[in-house]
């Protein structure tokens, strides 16, 4: 028992999603539900009166159909899903926005609905109006148009104009942005309302603006028509054209519409008119041609008598809310001015103060270069005094520097004389060396000759001794007895074994006289050597004191004398040949 409770329990409600043009709500009704009160709940959620132009839309397999108010919800052909879902829409639209629409809620879902109808095409717009329309929408959105804030981009998220407008000329999303914010930068001081209001009146003006549109079929010729349903009345129109009716038939001009099954009927109030008959295909679409234009013939003809009570409250209270809002808007914009005043004011004030506060920076920053500029100049002063002390002392020490090298100069001239007396002195010793050298070399020469014939004669001497040992050498052994002495030279003769001793005098001398003139030769050149190092010693000193003079020298003594270092070159080519020597 309680399974089955439970099962009643739930199949006496079901789940519903309203999507309206801003928010999505979910319901939970009651099975026994009308559609009358599924619709007035909703409009309690919303806080809308005026709910005569509006209604709850589903989509029924490949068209959509309005929930009847007078059936429950479950009964009608609606969605089987769970939550059912339903939009919240406007059924039927006013003549004269202005005067019909009352509540701001009204007037809001109502914009935001042509809206998206313009955006998704459903309603043609010239891309002009289309550029106006969507300045009127960003203003509503964002306020007063405020250049520092609303920078190149800011709309770069919002969809203001249709896919054939953007794609019908050659501009980028800059460029159409730049348009837009020219006209939004003139709706400066309009409020969200008011802007909403404006966007609807010029749409209102569209040719599509709240037209409902049905394939339908003629009785005769059985060619392709659309019928129009609106608030004004029925229209037919050629299939490629929505814009301009072939044929209208104004509510006040429509006598009865009747249809039975597939075929529809207009008899107008003139008599005399021909009777206008046209087909639909679906009795699902007809059903909706039929309330349409019920719908929107009660509206016409409720337009045209005096407001009920609801009516006339509800404008009473929307005059005294505008009021309300325009004194509000006036104090505040009264406020917003005095504030902007004020902000200029103190702008100004602030930038007087920053104008002054520069000029005394200026002038502090004038006194403090006049202050360092005198000091520079004292300073400048000060070093001047000391720099003419400097000069004036270096000048003293120039002098005497001068002095000492006219005494240098006249050492150098003294010590120059000297070097060359001793250069010249050098060179003939050179000379003399040199041909002593040529001397000695023929002397060596002869020497060397005369040794060689004197080794000669020894070895042709020793070469007789041995002739003549070899033909004495029978009687020596005969008479075995001493050999008798020669001039010059021994003979000895001893166990058969004959040793000669060989003297020559002249040899001796000739040695002993070799080697003192040798020993003669190797004085006099360390006598030359030591010579040579005492004539460097000196040139070095002489460049070294070249070196000084040329860094100072004094009133050109430095052309009186040759340069050293052609001297110089000559003494060490002569040194060098010394030292070869």
């Amino acid at each position: 028992m309680s399974i089955m409770g439970l099962k009643k329990k739930q199949l006496k409600t079901f789940k519903v999603k309203v999507v309206t043009m801003d928010a999505e709500m979910e319901f939970s009704c009651e099975v026994k539900w009308k559609g009358k009160d599924l619709f007035d709940l909703v409009c309690r959620t919303v806080g809308l009166r005026e709910t005569w132009f509006f209604g709850l839309r589903y989509i029924v397999k490949d068209t959509y159909a309005w929930l009847k108010m007078e059936k429950r919800v479950l009964d009608q052909e609606v969605p089987k899903e769970d939550p059912i879902t339903f939009h919240f829409l406007a059924k039927f639209f006013p003549e004269k926005v202005e005067e019909e629409l009352v509540q701001e809620i009204t007037q809001h879902l109502f914009f935001l609905q042509v809206k998206k109808q313009i955006l998704d095409e459903e309603i043609y717009c010239s891309p002009e109006a289309c550029v106006l329309l969507a300045s009127y929408a960003v203003q509503a959105k964002y306020g007063d148009y405020d250049p520092n804030f609303h920078k190149l981009g800011f709309l770069a998220q919002d969809e203001l104009l249709p896919k054939r407008v953007l794609m019908q000329y050659q501009m980028t999303a800059d460029m159409w942005e730049e348009k837009i914010t020219a006209w939004y930068a003139e709706h400066r001081g309009i409020a969200r309302d008011e802007a909403e209001m404006d966007y609807l009146k010029i749409a209102q003006d569209l040719e599509m603006y709240g037209v409902s549109y049905f394939s339908i079929t003629q009785n005769k010729k059985d060619t392709d028509l659309l019928l129009g349903v609106d608030a004004q009345g029925l229209h037919i129109y050629s299939p490629n054209n929505k814009l301009s009716p072939n044929k209208s038939f104004p509510w006040s001009g429509i006598r009865n519409i009747s249809y039975s099954e597939k075929e529809f009927t207009i008899k107008p109030l003139d008599k005399k008119k021909e009777v206008f008959k046209f087909y639909s295909s679906q009795l699902r679409v007809n059903k909706l041609i039929l309330q349409l234009c019920i719908g929107n013939h009660d509206l016409f003809m409720r337009r045209r008598k005096v407001d009920c009570i609801e009516v006339q409250q509800m404008k009473a209270q929307a005059r005294e809310e505008k009021a309300r809002k325009k004194m509000e808007r006036q104090i505040l914009a009264r406020e917003k001015q005095l504030r902007e005043e004020a902000e200029r004011a103190n702008e100004e004030m602030e930038r007087r103060l920053f104008q002054l506060q520069d000029e005394s920076r200026i002038a502090n920053e004038a006194r403090l270069r006049s202050e360092e500029t005198a000091d520079l100049l004292a300073e400048k002063a000060q070093i001047a005094e000391e720099e003419a002390k400097l000069l004036a002392h270096k000048a003293a020490e120039a002098e005497q520097e001068m002095q000492r090298l006219e005494v240098t100069a006249l050492k150098t001239k003294e010590e120059r004389r000297l070097m060359e007396q001793k250069m010249r002195e050098a060179e003939l010793l050179a000379v003399k060396l040199v041909e002593e050298s040529e001397r000695r070399s023929k002397e060596s020469d002869n020497l060397k000759q005369d040794l060689s014939e004197a080794k000669d004669a020894e070895r042709r001497a020793k070469q007789k001794l041995l002739e003549i040992t070899k033909s004495t050498y029978p009687l020596i052994a005969a008479y075995n007895c001493h050999p008798l002495p020669l001039d010059g030279e021994d003979l000895n003769l001893e166990s058969g074994t004959v040793k000669i001793d060989f003297k020559d005098t002249d040899m001796k001398r000739l040695s002993m006289e070799i080697e003192r003139e040798r020993l003669e030769y190797v004085e006099k050149s360390k006598n030359l050597q030591d010579q040579l190092k005492e004539l460097k010693t000196e040139i070095e000193s002489l460049k070294l004191e070249e070196q000084q003079a040329g860094m100072f020298p004094h009133r050109g003594e430095a052309r009186a004398y040759p340069p050293l270092s052609n001297r110089n070159s000559s003494l060490m080519t002569q040194m060098a040949f010394l030292e070869e020597v």
